[in-house]
Formats: structure tokens, sequence, C-alpha cells
């Protein structure tokens, strides 16, 4: 559940299930536990109601080694805060080593546990081993950061008999934790921290700009004090190097701190150690702007304000929602006025962003009021100027959305020899720079225009292997989507956007640890950024039909329902406000648009390439 808001330009998502209730339901492993050899694999928990908390039960007296593992593996899945009942299924020296929180791994199903060997300790029958073993999906790391993975997963539980108790339990075992797809999903769910942005910022004036850092937390286990003291320890290895926190160094909770929750009026207080006693006015605004925004999604009703108090208790500052707008551009930006599209005579045209019923007109300008034929556009994000695509792909142009403003000469040319071999659909980056890609075999280049003019920046991206297809700079410039193409596949990267600036020189620019976000998908059609750290994404599986999901840029499944299915859909546009509708190019029905909780719905046969600002 990304957090994603409404209201200028963001939406506000459904909160974590701990706000919302909190029933009890009781696990007590499987119903049926063998006294030894080999045990089935440990089903994943079939889902509860969000409103439901589960807790595991300890071990019963006398309970045989395969038992003890069965319900280990079960408590693992609980809504335990401290894993203090998997704990109590291990000896004393186990519980001291074991660090659950240094990662989670998802398998597939739960995991398969075997006996491995039995009476290994001098012919003696006091210790059990029990091989687990699964297919891994992913692994979020001790940052909570997800990752997907894939291959075989295989590790070892050791048990003994312990002399003293005559009770069997766990004396070896791996680090961190191990489960089920299903149960992670009922455990754990997907929240944006905040951080700002070390390029430019994209906001307009001062306005420092925001970029989602999504997380994986426990829902169910006091999520607010675990996403501040996630903010607090900084960004994910990934996204670190194009982020700055305000926060000074070592700023942690105060020690005392156990829970955060907000009071009767929204208000959620945060103390601090000696790290922050001295931060400024200034400072602290921007210290409470990234917990406001980071904490928004995390009540039914919404953070309005955060107070910061330093180590003795005394006001640090409070910032409130509407002056954190004021400092930050958070998220997408302003709402856009208008979506665009190719209409059937070849021009640039537009729709009002929130009204169905209008008929297209063409954009002011060259563009949609001259005579250059177009097969691609983007608007930039301020909605003053255009860059376009001729209809052979080979040039490039940019006009400005003013009635009656000429277009001046191509800004950048492609000498492929085919349509396909020429130029992608440009793209905008919130610092009003130009992206494209030249599809030319003999000279493929990731190119930036800066302001949409002057000559091309050539980008380099060393761990790009394939051609680039589409381009998608996300609202916040440090991230960009990349459809790459190799040997007939095609996927869906995401990498970091590094710019190094030096005096006198241009900038050198770099796409860093590209990772692919839809593994799954072996053939992607067409995507476009949907929120501050989501992407709606058309493509198929092997042997499969097309589909079309939400993704998130860690790799992760949204947690949003699917879009209705579309066939033939050659294109989609979504903008960071999904109040607005998608808008998509389908073989079939040509323009055509999803409004929430509605049918696709025919804006014209006659049209192709839609798009948002962007």
């Amino acid at each position: 559940m990304g957090a994603d808001r409404e209201g200028s330009g963001h939406r506000r998502r459904g909160r974590v299930g701990a706000y919302v209730g909190c029933g009890a339901l009781l696990l007590t492993g499987c119903a049926s536990m063998p006294d030894s050899g080999d045990l089935r694999g440990v089903e994943s928990t079939p889902r509860p109601d969000s409103q439901v908390r589960v807790f595991a039960m300890p071990p019963r007296e006398d309970a045989p080694p395969a038992e003890i593992v069965q319900g280990f593996l079960e408590a693992l899945t609980s809504d335990d805060a401290q894993y203090e009942t998997a704990r109590k299924y291990l000896t004393a020296g186990a519980r001291k080593a074991w660090d659950p929180y240094r990662s989670t791994t998802v398998l597939a199903d739960g995991p398969n546990t075997v006996s491995e060997r039995a009476g290994t300790r001098e012919g003696s029958d006091d210790d059990y081993s029990y091989a687990l073993s699964g297919r891994k999906v992913a692994t979020v790391d001790g940052q909570h950061a997800y990752a997907p993975d894939s291959g075989s997963y295989g590790k070892t539980v050791h048990l003994s008999l312990q002399k003293d108790t005559k009770q069997w339990r766990i004396d070896g075992l791996p680090q961190g934790v191990v489960m089920g797809q299903s149960d992670f999903q009922r455990n754990y769910v997907s929240v944006n921290k905040y951080y700002f942005s070390s390029n430019a910022p994209s906001g307009t004036g001062r306005q420092l700009g925001t970029v989602a850092d999504p997380v994986y937390v426990r829902g169910e286990v006091d999520p607010m004090t675990e996403m501040v003291r996630a903010l607090l320890k900084g960004p994910t290895r990934w996204l670190d190097p194009v982020v700055t926190s305000s926060f000074p160094s070592g700023t942690e909770l105060k020690k005392d701190v156990t829970s955060l929750s907000p009071d009767d009026r929204n208000r959620v207080t945060v103390p601090l150690n000696k790290k922050a006693d001295r931060a400024g006015e200034a400072q602290c605004d921007r210290m409470a702007a990234q917990l406001l925004f980071t904490l928004q999604d995390l009540t039914p009703t919404g953070v309005d304000e955060v107070e910061l108090q330093r180590s003795n208790g005394s006001q640090l500052c409070v910032l409130t929602e509407d002056r954190a707008e004021i400092i930050a551009s958070h998220g997408t930006g302003k709402r856009p006025e208008y979506q665009y599209f190719i209409d059937g005579k070849q021009r640039l045209v537009r729709l009002p962003s929130g009204n169905g019923d209008k008929q297209p007109e063409p954009v002011p300008g060259a563009l949609g009021e001259g005579d250059k034929k177009l097969r691609a556009a983007a608007v930039s994000r301020d909605e003053d100027s255009a860059a376009g695509v001729s209809t052979d792909g080979s040039s490039l142009y940019v006009g400005s959305l003013v009635s009656g403003a000429s277009l001046g000469d191509a800004v950048l040319h492609s000498q492929g020899k085919t349509e396909d071999d020429r130029l992608t659909t440009p793209s905008w980056d919130g610092r009003g720079d130009l992206w494209v890609a030249d599809r030319d075999p003999k000279n493929p280049r990731l190119l930036l225009l800066e302001k949409g003019a002057g000559d091309p920046l050539e980008v380099t991206a060393p761990g790009l292997d394939g051609r680039v297809e589409a381009v998608r700079v996300a609202a916040d410039g440090v991230r960009i989507a990349l459809i790459v193409e190799k040997d007939g596949k095609s996927s869906l990267q995401v990498g970091r956007i590094e710019r190094d600036t030096k005096p006198g020189e241009r900038p050198v620019i770099s796409i860093l640890e590209l990772r692919s976000v839809a593994p799954q998908l072996e053939e992607v059609t067409a995507m476009s950024w949907a929120g501050d750290s989501r992407l709606v994404v058309v493509g198929r599986e092997s042997g499969g039909v097309q589909q079309m999901r939400y993704v998130q840029v860690d790799g992760s499944n949204s947690g949003n329902q699917a879009p209705s299915a579309l066939t033939g859909v050659k294109e989609i546009a979504a903008s960071g406000d999904d109040r607005l509708p998608l808008v998509a190019h389908s073989e079939e029905d040509g323009i055509v648009r999803l409004s929430s909780g509605e049918q696709w719905q025919k804006v014209v046969k006659e049209g192709t390439a839609p798009v948002y600002p962007g």
C-alpha cells in the first residue's frame, strides 16, 4: 500500500489494518502432528480479514521434534510483536544468537520440511535436523527493502533434547524469518517513506522535491513506530546515492519511546534523541515534512500535524499538512489540466483531464494547429511545452503550447533505416529536461536534451543489456523506467538517475543499478508511472495472454486491484493522481479511458499514443 495521496495531485489510499480493528485468532499449528520422520510443507495460512490479528501458540509439553519445527514456523507468521512465541521454541543460546529482523525470505509456498537425520551425536538419539526448502519469490532485507528473488531455498534447523527439562528445542537455525507468499501478503504492507532529491529540486521556486522510498513493514505490529525508525535510519541502499535526509546523522527515537500514535487531533508527537536537539527551525520543518508524508497513510483519517520534541521533552517544531506541502513538492505536483493523444489527423490533441464528455481539441501551437504530422508526443509537466516525433520516427520537434507559436527545426534526428529503428516516445522529467531513446542498431543511444533544446547529452547506462524500446522518467527526476528488448523478449526495468555536475561543464548523466520490476513478464508492451512508487504495466507471461497490472518500483506487486481487462492494448497512460482515469490505445477501440469504479469507455476511434504530462 504505497503512500500516494489524494489532494494537490495526490491520493489517500487505504490505511494499514493495525488501526482498523483488533480481533484475535489463535493458531495452534497443524491439527495433526507426526511424532517423528518427515513433515509436510508448512501450508501458508489462509488470509484472514484485515481486522483480525493472528497469534501463535507456544510449544506444548512433551511436543516431539516435528511439532516443535512446525510450531516455530507457524509462529513466524503471527502478529507477535517481538517474536516472543517463536523464541519459546528455541534454546537459550539460540534465542540470543537469532536475529529475526535481519531478513525475510518469501517462498512461493510455505517451507517444505523434511527430517534430514537423527541421532548424529555420538550415536545418541537426542538431536534431530530438518531441512527447509522451497522456491524463492523475494527477500526483504534489514532495511525493509523488497527485492524479487528466484531459485531454490535450502536451510537447516537443528533440535536437541534439553537435559534439564527433557523438552525438544531448536538450537540451530538460519537468521531472519521465512514464510510463504500468502502469509507474507497477510503480515506485511508496503509503505512509502520520503526523502528529498539530491539532484536539483523537482519543484518550483525554493520547494524541495520528495522521493518515495517503498519498504515493507509488518502491518499489524505498530507500523507507525516501525516506519519512523526506518525513516530515521536513512534511505534504502539503492536509493541512497540520489536522496538526502534532513535529520542529523544518528537521530533516533528517544530511548523510552515504545509506540507512536496520533492523538484526537490527528497530531503525532515524535520525541527524538540528543542528535536532533540543535536543529534550527527550517531544518526541523523539513524533518517534520518527511515524517508527515511518511505517516500520512498509516491511520484511517491521516495525519494532520507532526510535533518533534527535543530529548528533554521540549518542543522542537510543529508542522501542519498545509505547511508541509509548501516546503516540498510532494508526489507528482499539481493535478494535470489535460490528457493528450495523437488524433486521426496525426495532430496532438487534448481533453480536460477530469471531463470525459468534451470532444478533443488540437493543442495550441504548431504541434496541434500546424501541418506537422506526428506519431507520438510528450507534454512537459507544467503543460507549457510539448515534444513530438514525426510519423516516420526520424525527427523530434519541440514547440510551445501557445496559440500561434511556430515550430523550428527538429532538435534531434535518427539515422535508423526503419521506423522501428528510430526514436521512441519522449518523456519530460521534473526539471524540464527531455529524454528519448534512439533505437538505431548502428548507434543505439539514450539521450537527454536540457530544457528540451541544445545538443543532446548521451546518457550512460553501464548495466543496460538490450535495446531501449520505451522511456518514462518519474516525476521525482531520480528514477527512470525503461522497456528493454533482448533476444525477442522485453522487460520492464527501473534505474537510478545520477548527475555529475562540475562548474563550467555539461553534466554527466548516468543510469545505474537497473533492476527488473516485472520479472514474471517475458513480454512488456507498454507502461506508465502511476504514482510516487508505482507503475501500470501491459504485458504477458510465458504462454499467457496480455494482461494489465500495477507493480511497485521495488518489483513487488502493488496492493491495488489490477485494471479491468482490455484487449489489444498498444499504449497506456496514467496520472499520479488516481482520481484521473487511465487512458489507453486499443487496436480495436482506439482511445479509451477507465475511471475508478467504471468500465472502459471509448473516447475516439481514430487516435494513438495517449499521454499525461511527463
